[in-house]
């Protein structure tokens, strides 16, 4: 969840998850997401204070347009004419110094993370060498932070979008002519379902991809929900045919948060090391996977051999089937939906003798919740305090059983 507590939230709806969902028919930037934001009740003052904040010569204001006969906002950001190439550790400075609070910083920087890696991957350089050429501007610095303060503004509990179309044609970069999407971009959008382009020019911008690709959980057609908010962010320019907006659609879908839906990917390997297959479990972890683990299975012609699964969402399987297929021997992957049923959970720490110790909440229901202590600190206390594992999980326990005796810790419907 990008704005507040997702089990309180949850809870004050009754059976709704609060969800925002972008229709990018013309595509999606930076400015247009800020826009539809505004457009669909964020605080304007609140965004343009956010921005004030940093400390770049800019004026930030909205106004409203129309695109293709439609009405909508549009974000307006006006700069004096600049040169100046930032590079990651300026983009972080300038996040650092705003007045935004820690979760609206910690998404900006996921975003233009998310840019960064990108434009490394494509130039084949290290992140930290990469010059922000168009999106270090002062202009797309506001559209990306502004848009961040908007997305956490909104309370939603998850974003979803529709496939997003990137343009065709050609674009004028810095380093010259691109065929659309631009390489930066197509970077981004892996993994991310693409719609056909009617349109000539650059429908979706590296930041508006970058926006989308942080944020949103799921790549699908409209969801059924009950609208609460509409929101039209415009885009610069008038398209032919078309109205240049994204829709923002701010509404409640009826699917409990127990419930949600994954990936499984599998394959059976009966002729690799196990030290391969344990380095591939942890690759796969590492990229994002919600779970790996192996199965123990008989093969044709009597062989033993395993079952290697990963548990994913949806935009993670390109990045987790490219590390099956580089790491193992594999000549092919099984994919498939499934559907699961969560326990409503919660993260705390407790105290205990030998340290802090983290943990999570589980609960079902009114029923009380049930802790369990986090290995690795666990595993860490004991190693550093010279005493067996199970005495510190016994301590963790205990020290949930202290805390939860305290009614500011209470989880769930009632005290526990």
């Amino acid at each position: 969840m990008v704005g507040g507590s997702f089990v309180s939230a949850f809870e004050a709806r009754g059976n709704g998850v609060r969800v925002g969902y972008f229709d990018c028919f013309s595509g999606i930037a930076g400015d247009m997401t800020m826009a539809a934001l505004v457009d669909a009740g964020v605080d304007p003052r609140a965004i343009q204070d956010a921005v004030s904040s940093l400390g770049l010569p800019c004026e930030l204001s909205f106004e409203t347009v129309r695109r293709g006969g439609f009405r909508a906002t549009y974000s307006r950001v006006v700069t004096p004419e600049e040169h100046a190439h930032r590079h990651w550790h300026h983009i972080e400075a300038i996040i650092e110094k705003g007045a935004l609070t820690d979760r609206q910083k910690e998404l900006a920087r996921k975003v233009f993370l998310k840019l960064g890696e990108a434009e490394a991957r494509v130039h084949g350089v290290d992140l930290s060498k990469i010059h922000f050429h168009e999106v270090g501007a002062v202009d797309s610095i506001v559209d990306i932070v502004g848009s961040c303060v908007g997305l956490d503004l909104l309370g939603v509990d998850r974003f979803e979008a529709s496939p997003v179309p990137p343009g065709k044609g050609w674009i004028k970069a810095a380093h010259g002519r691109m065929p659309l999407p631009a390489p930066a971009t197509a970077e981004i959008l892996r993994g991310v379902p693409l719609a056909e382009s009617m349109v000539q020019g650059e429908m979706t911008t590296p930041t508006g991809a970058a926006i989308l690709a942080t944020v949103v959980e799921r790549f699908a057609p409209f969801p059924a929900m009950t609208i609460e908010s509409i929101g039209l962010g415009a885009g610069t320019r008038e398209v032919e045919g078309q109205a240049n907006i994204v829709r923002l659609f701010v509404g409640t879908v009826d699917l409990p948060p127990s419930s949600d839906r994954v990936w499984v990917l599998e394959t059976n390997l009966d002729d690799l090391p196990g030290e391969v297959v344990g380095y591939t479990m942890t690759r796969l972890m590492e990229a994002g996977a919600l779970d790996a683990f192996v199965t123990p299975i008989q093969m044709k012609k009597n062989r033993p051999g395993v079952m290697l699964s990963a548990l994913c969402d949806e935009t993670r399987i390109p990045a987790l089937e490219e590390i099956l297929f580089r790491e193992t021997t594999t000549l092919g992957i099984r994919r498939y939906p499934v559907s699961r049923h969560k326990l409503k959970r919660q993260a705390v720490e407790v105290e205990t003798p030998f340290g802090k110790v983290r943990g999570k909440l589980g609960w079902l229901g009114d029923r009380p919740p049930t802790f369990s202590p986090e290995y690795d600190d666990c595993a860490r206390l004991a190693a550093e305090r010279g005493v067996p594992l199970r005495e510190v999980y016994d301590a963790a326990h205990a020290g949930y059983a202290a805390r939860a005796k305290e009614p500011r810790d209470a989880v769930g419907p009632a005290p526990h």
